[in-house]
């Protein structure tokens, strides 16, 4: 009786040894496949989640960088960002109930003004707190997606360059082309005005700059500068970004309680 009756706690603990092992190796496995996953993305997208254990906020972090892509597919060589795959990205956050918060790294050299526009429309219409982070540039059309963000840094280092609009391809010499440019810019020069401190007038001003650039109209901001324009709201890196969007969440979450 007593034999029968070790043999059975044996066997209990047995299983039990042997659960322990399937659910840790289970466990193990599904910490990898998160992390090849993760760094999949990464590769594919430059996205990632970054997960505070400190503060409980996971923020995306969402990199633009090269050139925006328009409709026309650009060479394979060239580095570039894909608003097919951005727009889409960005909804799928918005609706995300575990994504506290966006942090968007910015090193563009411009790109197809209504891809830019339509990214920048895009953030500056979520709900979620967003802080975006200029590292080497952020160009021409980059100007309206570092703006688009509830509050913008750049590094001390960082340039922007603020010219005219570009139009590639056959232009047709007459009074409705310039005027269609002038339109294109107006969008521009509006969006941008109104999510920063810089005046619409300012800035076109800045646009038209022929002192600086001796093949092109425009200006070049170097960290301080943009600040000083009223384009940026701080110069600051990564620590100062995050931060700054910790701070947002925290009082965002603040509000929401009852």
């Amino acid at each position: 009786m007593s034999e029968a009756v070790e043999n059975k706690n044996e066997n209990t603990d047995n299983g039990r040894g042997e659960n322990a092992v399937e659910n840790k190796g289970e466990n193990q496995k599904e910490q990898t496949s998160g992390k090849e996953q993760a760094q999949d993305t990464i590769y594919e997208y430059g996205d990632t989640d970054l997960d505070d254990p400190v503060r409980k906020h996971r923020i995306h972090l969402m990199t633009i960088i090269g050139e925006i892509e328009g409709h026309d597919v650009l060479p394979a060589t060239s580095k570039t960002t894909k608003y097919e795959h951005v727009l889409p990205r960005l909804a799928e956050l918005e609706e995300d109930h575990e994504i506290d918060g966006l942090l968007l790294l910015l090193n563009t050299m411009g790109g197809d003004v209504e891809s830019g526009l339509a990214i920048a429309e895009m953030v500056a219409s979520m709900s979620k707190p967003s802080v975006s982070l200029v590292l080497g540039g952020s160009h021409s059309i980059g100007v309206p997606l570092a703006v688009s963000t509830n509050h913008s840094f750049i590094v001390p280092s960082g340039t922007m360059v603020v010219h005219p609009v570009r139009l590639n391809g056959l232009t047709i010499g007459a009074p409705q082309t310039y005027d269609y440019f002038q339109q294109i810019q107006d969008r521009i020069t509006g969006f941008v005005s109104a999510h920063c401190r810089i005046s619409q007038k300012r800035l076109e001003e800045l646009m038209l700059n022929t002192a600086m650039l001796t093949k092109d109209l425009g200006t070049v901001l170097v960290g301080e500068q943009a600040v000083q324009e009223g384009i940026i709201d701080e110069v600051g890196g990564l620590h100062e970004a995050l931060d700054r969007l910790h701070r947002m969440i925290d009082e965002k979450q603040t509000q929401g309680r009852p």
